[in-house]
């Protein structure tokens, strides 16, 4: 059976990370509109599963892979500003960030410290915070 499997698969475009993430958008979806009664979204899931089908079945394979390709430029972006997001806030996590009242320039101090003096090192402003 797999061997048969392998043999229709030959020649067609497959599985690529555009069609993963379609199929978690199509499977909330199609949760959603069975727990908020909502026939437009499970039927919407529905449509797009079936889409997940005609790309993962087709033939034209630079198309699907141009299209895989666009998609990965968006997907990239979106995915490292929540990547960078998380690397700041695990950078940060000892620490509190104050703004320079004079210049706006972030300053880092570390947390826990009581009243302290934070000198700017782009302006050289004295300003008194609690970290």
């Amino acid at each position: 059976m797999r061997n048969k499997l392998q043999r229709f698969m030959m020649g067609r475009y497959g599985i690529d990370k555009m069609n993963q993430v379609l199929s978690i958008c199509s499977l909330i979806l199609v949760a959603l509109g069975i727990f908020l009664k909502v026939p437009v979204l499970y039927w919407a899931g529905l449509v797009l599963i079936g889409f997940i089908y005609f790309r993962m079945l087709s033939k034209d394979i630079p198309k699907r892979y141009a299209e895989n390709q666009a998609f990965l430029r968006h997907y990239d972006r979106l995915t490292g500003w929540f990547g960078s997001r998380k690397q700041s806030m695990e950078r940060n996590k000892g620490h509190r960030i104050f703004s320079c009242p004079q210049c706006k320039q972030k300053v880092r101090v570390p947390k826990g410290k009581g009243n302290i003096s934070i000198h700017c090192p782009k302006c050289g402003n004295d300003f008194i915070k609690r970290s």
